[in-house]
């Protein structure tokens, strides 16, 4: 099990899928959220799961034209997996168990490369704050999309859509807590989060709103030349060396072996890349 931390709330675990193979990530699990603050209440969500056709979906009714680029299973962080995904890609998802291996990193990070890191932070970069329970799924596309190339979100980002108004009020120079304030207080995106949730392309049922998760989306993006992982449960965005859109996918997959490396024994991780579809359309 994981150790307790303060702004963690019910951590448990909820599996579904094969074992993976060595640097195989799993295809089906549920996403975890768990932030709050002692003097709120949480709002609480359903878990999403890490499912590309259950993804594409939700994003196609936020706004996302999903007609050029879509997200995509990844089967491992090895060149055979990566070989099979069209590129460039966009953007990377990783779901990844909460443990303690990876608590303890994460605190490392906190005290040690964010704060060194938090000058070279470029102003484009998009990050918010997750203070919903079990809405990291949500998050992490959120992530994904915001810090996607231009070209690709500008052009499948629908004008009036959800996602086109929510990116409107929340512009990269809103600070993340802005930005979880927005979210928080938007019932359409709750209800389409739900919506999701309970949708039958799900290959799990949704189970109990207070049932314990302990698996968490991340993102990744390459923004300003760097590979940077935005978490909404970290504080800041996460620079992991230099990369650009050719080797991006690869230069991802890399970060999410390290993930894997710190727990050599789990196999809850999956990995999904947002990638222009064959055929180009």
């Amino acid at each position: 099990t994981s150790k307790q931390d303060p702004a963690l709330l019910d951590i448990g675990h909820k599996t579904n899928g094969p074992v993976r193979r060595r640097n195989e990530p799993q295809r089906k699990l549920t996403t975890t959220t768990t932030i709050m603050t002692s003097k709120r209440k949480e709002k609480r969500w359903f878990p999403l799961e890490s499912n590309p056709d259950l993804l594409n979906k939700y994003v196609s009714k936020l706004g996302f034209d999903t007609s050029k680029y879509s997200f995509v299973d990844v089967f491992s962080t090895e060149d055979w997996a990566i070989d099979m995904i069209p590129q460039p890609a966009a953007a990377v998802l990783m779901l990844y168990p909460i443990t303690d291996a990876q608590e303890a990193h994460r605190s490392r990070e906190a005290a040690e490369v964010v704060p060194a890191q938090a000058p070279s932070v470029p102003p484009e970069i998009w990050h918010v704050k997750q203070r919903i329970g079990n809405a990291c799924g949500t998050v992490g596309i959120l992530h994904a999309i915001a810090n996607s190339p231009r070209v690709v979100r500008d052009g499948a980002v629908t004008s009036g859509s959800w996602l086109d108004r929510y990116y409107a009020r929340c512009p990269p120079s809103a600070s993340p807590d802005a930005k979880a304030d927005e979210l928080e207080n938007d019932s359409e995106i709750e209800e389409r989060h739900d919506e999701a949730t309970s949708s039958e392309t799900n290959a799990t049922e949704r189970g109990d709103i207070d049932d314990g998760v302990d698996t968490h989306f991340a993102a990744f993006a390459n923004v300003g030349g760097g590979l940077w992982e935005l978490d909404g449960r970290k504080k800041a965005p996460i620079r992991h060396g230099d990369t650009d859109p050719d080797a991006f996918l690869r230069d991802a997959c890399g970060v999410v072996r390290k993930f894997m490396e710190r727990d050599p024994g789990e196999m809850r991780f999956t990995i999904l890349a947002l990638a222009p579809n064959q055929g180009g359309g």
